[in-house]
């Protein structure tokens, strides 16, 4: 089965999947770059998440809204660059018809988990949840 088979089968099984294409050592010390492969469904969302480095990402397929805490929003759509700096909460919600896929690169701090999820819709920014 391709990976873009997979990939497809995965996306209409569960709502929202990152998946780790490549990491390696960033040229500074302590400090590495990731990059993955971001599907979400139609009609759902990442939740809101923030990363410890800057998020720079492009919309490979679909159509989504980046929804920022301060009430903020970026629309984007297939062929879309974004940059979203390091520790802003944001919540990227597919709003078109297809499943999303993004390409996502970070730089961050090795020692610290990629993402870092919050509660839903709440004024306290306390992390519920830390993804390695």
């Amino acid at each position: 089965m391709s990976v873009e088979s997979q990939a497809a089968e995965a996306t209409a099984a569960t709502p929202f999947i990152r998946t780790d294409l490549q990491r390696a050592p960033s040229p500074v010390p302590g400090w590495e770059i990731r990059q993955t492969l971001v599907q979400i469904a139609p009609g759902t969302a990442s939740g809101r998440h923030s990363h410890p480095g800057p998020e720079v990402g492009y919309i490979v397929r679909g159509d989504v809204s980046m929804e920022f805490d301060d009430g903020t929003s970026l629309e984007l759509c297939t062929g879309d660059p974004f940059l979203i700096p390091p520790g802003r909460i944001h919540n990227a919600r597919n709003v078109g018809t297809v499943g999303t896929r993004m390409l996502s690169t970070y730089f961050v701090d090795e020692t610290q988990p990629l993402v870092t999820t919050y509660k839903a819709a709440s004024t306290s920014l306390r992390p519920v949840i830390d993804v390695p």
